[in-house]
């Protein structure tokens, strides 16, 4: 049966990417870390860690290994923060993911307040629009707006917000203003892609084959082209919020049933969910509300969630 302390220095040893950074972390001699490494590979009989003089990085089954070591260093500190502080001091370290603009926005600053609430604990938050895999990459918990793939993970839905059409009011005082859905076919129409998939627009049960002068993987990009006046942008309420309210970008179509977006808290499937991870799912739930916070602050009407 493996023992802890050398699991401990190599999951150390991985996160610092230094075997003297992980010894002094451990109060440990270097040495001492550098052979409890090679215990653990020798015990697996695999290896973990490639050495050079200059750098180190993980194997892909160092990589696999850490994931699960993680959870299991992190499953260990919160049953001792359970029996010994109690279930209202949180404790260890809380891994999360998101979309990037959207996080940016309407997470990180949760994410402090938690921190705040709770100082014994320790937040690693990464950012970006890629699928993570939360088992592989080790993460406790993300967030996912749109529609979620089949997968083992579970979701819990915190809001919804609706895609809205806007656009410049100088753009729209040089090409006017559309009615009607199909009339976007005589405008320029700035899009969002994602990899391969199309850029087209899905409104309803209706696809616009939609044409403009710019594609982008990015929604801020599309929102600053927006605000430039270089065409109609369709856009999630959390992107838009800030230039609707500086009057830089105007609604159109606001009559037009919107395209709703789900955003929900995705995690791994356990028999007992950490209380740090409930507890901040609760917090965001409660945060943004339904409707979604930002929608109300721009003074939307409600629109029943379904």
């Amino acid at each position: 049966m493996l023992q802890l302390e050398p699991i401990i220095a190599f999951v150390r040893v991985a996160e610092l990417k230094s075997y003297t950074r992980a010894a002094e972390a451990l109060s440990l001699s270097r040495t001492r870390v550098s052979r409890l490494v090679m215990a653990l590979e020798a015990s697996l009989g695999v290896c973990l860690i490639q050495r050079t003089t200059r750098r180190l990085h993980l194997t892909a089954e160092g990589e696999r290994y850490l994931a699960h070591a993680q959870s299991i260093l992190q499953a260990l500190d919160e049953a001792a923060a359970d029996v010994g502080s109690g279930a209202t001091d949180m404790r260890g370290r809380l891994r999360i993911n998101g979309p990037m603009s959207f996080g940016v926005r309407h997470l990180s600053p949760l994410v402090a307040r938690f921190m705040v609430e709770h100082p014994g604990l320790e937040v690693r938050l990464d950012l970006n629009d890629r699928r993570v895999d939360l088992l592989e990459e080790g993460y406790d918990m993300a967030i996912r707006i749109g529609n979620l793939p089949d997968s083992s993970l579970i979701a819990r839905r915190l809001t919804r917000c609706r895609m809205l059409f806007c656009a410049s009011p100088d753009y729209l005082a040089r090409h006017g203003t559309p009615t009607t859905i199909n009339a976007l076919k005589e405008h320029r129409c700035l899009r969002y892609r994602s990899g391969p998939v199309s850029g087209d627009w899905h409104i309803g049960d209706t696809t616009l084959f939609a044409q403009g002068p710019l594609e982008s993987n990015n929604g801020d990009v599309l929102t600053h082209a927006a605000e430039a006046g270089l065409g109609i942008a369709h856009q999630p309420s959390f992107l838009v919020i800030d230039s609707i309210i500086q009057g830089s970008l105007v609604p159109v179509l606001s009559d037009v049933a919107p395209t709703m977006l789900d955003i929900h808290a995705i995690y791994p499937a356990r028999r007992f969910l950490p209380a740090k991870v409930e507890r901040f799912i609760e917090l965001l739930a409660n945060a943004w509300g339904t409707p979604p916070s930002w929608e109300r602050e721009m003074g939307l009407s409600p629109i029943t969630q379904q």
